[in-house]
C-alpha cells in the first residue's frame, strides 16, 4: 500500500533522549530589549554545541506553555521600568540561567517537545503531528474501514510518536488507538526484516502483552492499532490521571503522591517479570519498560509498545542507565527499568536520582530488597540480577498467577537471527556511549581536582620545596667546586700537615628563594 515514501538518504536519526545543556554566555542590549546568547550542547561533546539567541519574551512564552505541567518554575519576573540597567540585566541573566538549569535537569521537561524546540530549533522545527496526520491519511486511502475520531494530543512523551482515537466504520461504538512512530537511531534491521517483524506483532498472544489489532510499516515508520482502554495505564492508576490528558499534565507534578497496596505491587510486578522473561527467552529485544508502557486490564498488567525496539527508538530511562557501564545488555536494561517501575509503584513517584543511596520506608522489606538489587549504588556499579533471579526473590516467589492463556509468538529462524544481530548493534551503541560518558566523567573529575583551591596550595608548597632543594643542591655543588680548585692549586707544594685549612665560603642556602 502507498504508506509514506522512503526517507531521504543521509537522514540523521537523532537520539532525543541525549540531554541538552544550556549556558548563557553573554547578553546584548538593543534599542528596546535585551538578547541573551546561549550556548546549547547535546551530550558530553563540546563539538556538538551551537549558539541560540533568546529574548526574555521567548523565555516567558516557553514558561507559559509549560504551565500545563503544574510546576512552579523559577522564571524571573517581568520589569517594565529600569529593565535596561546593566546591574538588572546581570541579575536577570543569573535568574534565566537558573531557569534553564531547572528545565534541563527535570527528566520529563527536558524530553518534551516545547523545551527541545526552544533549545534546538534546527532539529525540532518540524510539525510532527502534521507529519503523522499525512501518513495516517495516506494509510486510510487503502484501508477505508478505519476512521479517525480525534487526535490524542501529547498523551505520550515521545516527540516523534503520535496517537489518534479511532473507530471501525461498521462498529462505531468500539474505540481504538492508532499510534504512528518515526524511526529512531537504533534501527539496525533491514527494511524487509523490519516490515516483516512489525506485521508479526498482531500474532503475538500472551496474557501479559496488550494485543495489537493491526500493524504495518514501511522503510521509515510504523503504524499500529490497539483497543482503547478507558482505565489507562499503570502510571495513570498510580497518578490518578485521565488517559487522554497530555503527558506533562498527567505526570509532571502529581497532586497526591501515594503508592499502591502491597498485594498490587506483588501481583503486577510478578506479571511484568513473567512477560519480560518470555521476551528474553524468545530473543526479542524490549528495553522500553516504564509505567506508561503497562496497560491495566482489571487486575492484569499487559505490556505495550513492543514495536519500539524494532523502530530503534531510545528508552525513556536511557539517560539514567547510560551512566552505568555494567548495564550494557537489553536484558539488564529491562531489569534496571523494572527497578524504576517498582519504585514508582511503591512510593507513588519516581526516585529523585539514581543510584538511590537509601530507600524510604516501604510496605515490606521484601520490596526494599528488590529495589536495592536494581537501583542501589552497588547494583549500578556491579550489574543487574537476571529476571529469573528476581522471580525467585521473596516479594514475587509466592504470587499465584491464575491465567490459563497459553503464550504464542512464532518468530521464523531467519528473523530471529536478524533480531539477534540488531540487538547486538543496539548494545554496541550503548556500550560506546557509556565508555565516552565514563571517560568524560574521569576527565572532568581530574580537571576539577587539579583546579581546586586545596590542590593549588599543595602545588605551591611543592614548588617552594623544589626551589629550595634546587638552590641547596646548587650551593653544595658550588662549595665542592671551590674546595676542589683550592686543593688543585696547592697540590704541587709541600705543605705541613698542621697547616690551617682554607676558609669555607658562606653557604648560599641561607638566601635560597622560597
Amino acid at each position: 500500500m502507498a504508506f509514506m515514501e522512503k526517507p531521504p538518504a543521509g537522514k540523521v536519526l537523532l537520539d532525543d533522549t541525549v540531554p541538552l545543556t544550556a549556558a548563557i554566555e553573554a547578553s546584548q542590549s538593543l534599542q528596546s530589549h535585551t538578547e541573551y546568547i546561549i550556548r546549547v550542547q547535546r551530550g558530553i561533546s563540546v563539538e556538538n554545541s551551537w549558539q541560540i539567541v533568546r529574548r526574555y519574551s521567548d523565555f516567558d512564552l516557553l514558561n507559559n506553555s509549560l504551565q500545563i505541567a503544574g510546576l512552579s518554575l523559577p522564571l524571573p519576573p517581568k520589569k517594565l521600568i529600569g529593565n535596561m540597567d546593566r546591574e538588572f540585566i546581570a541579575e536577570r541573566q543569573k535568574g534565566l540561567q537558573n531557569y534553564l538549569n531547572v528545565i534541563t535537569t527535570n527528566h520529563i521537561l527536558s524530553n518534551c517537545e516545547l523545551v527541545k524546540k526552544f533549545l534546538d530549533p534546527n532539529n525540532y522545527s518540524a510539525n510532527y503531528t502534521e507529519i503523522a496526520l499525512q501518513q495516517v491519511s495516506m494509510f486510510f486511502r487503502s484501508e477505508p474501514k478505519w476512521e479517525v475520531v480525534e487526535p490524542l494530543k501529547d498523551i505520550g512523551w515521545r516527540i516523534r510518536k503520535k496517537y489518534f482515537l479511532m473507530k471501525i466504520k461498521n462498529q462505531p461504538k468500539e474505540r481504538l488507538v492508532l499510534s504512528w512512530a518515526d524511526l529512531g537511531p537504533d534501527k539496525y534491521l533491514s527494511d524487509k526484516d523490519f516490515q516483516c517483524l512489525i506485521k508479526l506483532l498482531p500474532s503475538c498472544l500472551h496474557p501479559y502483552i496488550y494485543r495489537v489489532t493491526f500493524a504495518t510499516a514501511n522503510e521509515s515508520s510504523a503504524l499500529l492499532i490497539r483497543m482503547f482502554n478507558e482505565k489507562g495505564t499503570l502510571k495513570d492508576l498510580i497518578y490518578k490521571a485521565k488517559p487522554k490528558d497530555p503527558f506533562l499534565k498527567k505526570y509532571c507534578n502529581p497532586k497526591k503522591i501515594q503508592g499502591l497496596e502491597l498485594q498490587q505491587i506483588k501481583t503486577y510486578g510478578r506479571q511484568i517479570l513473567e512477560v519480560l522473561k518470555f521476551l528474553h527467552d524468545k530473543g526479542f529485544p524490549y528495553g522500553h519498560l516504564h509505567a506508561s508502557n503497562v496497560m491495566l486490564d482489571g487486575d492484569t498488567c499487559r505490556l505495550l509498545d513492543l514495536e519500539n525496539s524494532l523502530l530503534g527508538l531510545p528508552s525513556f530511562y536511557r539517560s539514567y542507565f547510560s551512566q552505568f557501564r555494567k548495564i550494557n545488555t537489553l536484558e539488564s536494561v529491562d531489569v534496571h527499568c523494572f527497578g524504576h517501575l517498582l519504585y514508582e509503584m511503591t512510593y507513588g513517584r519516581p526516585p529523585d536520582s539514581v543510584p538511590v543511596d537509601s530507600f524510604p520506608p516501604a510496605p515490606s522489606m521484601a520490596v526494599v530488597a528488590v529495589l536495592e538489587s536494581t537501583l542501589s549504588c552497588e547494583a549500578c556499579k556491579n550489574g543487574m540480577p537476571t529476571v529469573s533471579r528476581l522471580l525467585q526473590m521473596p516479594l514475587f516467589s509466592d504470587v499465584l498467577l491464575t491465567t490459563s492463556e497459553k503464550p504464542q509468538f512464532k518468530i521464523p529462524t531467519k528473523l530471529k537471527e536478524a533480531l539477534r544481530i540488531a540487538k547486538e548493534c543496539i548494545e554496541k551503541r550503548l556500550i560506546e556511549e557509556q565508555k565516552q560518558i565514563h571517560q568524560h566523567r574521569r576527565l572532568t573529575r581530574a580537571q576539577s581536582h587539579h583546579g581546586s583551591e586545596e590542590e593549588r596550595k599543595k602545588r605551591k608548597i611543592l614548588a617552594r620545596k623544589k626551589s629550595k632543594r634546587s638552590a641547596l643542591e646548587n650551593s653544595e655543588e658550588h662549595s665542592a667546586k671551590y674546595s676542589n680548585s683550592n686543593n688543585s692549586a696547592g697540590s704541587g707544594a709541600s705543605s705541613p700537615l698542621t697547616s690551617p685549612s682554607s676558609p669555607t665560603p658562606p653557604s648560599t642556602s641561607e638566601h635560597a628563594p622560597f
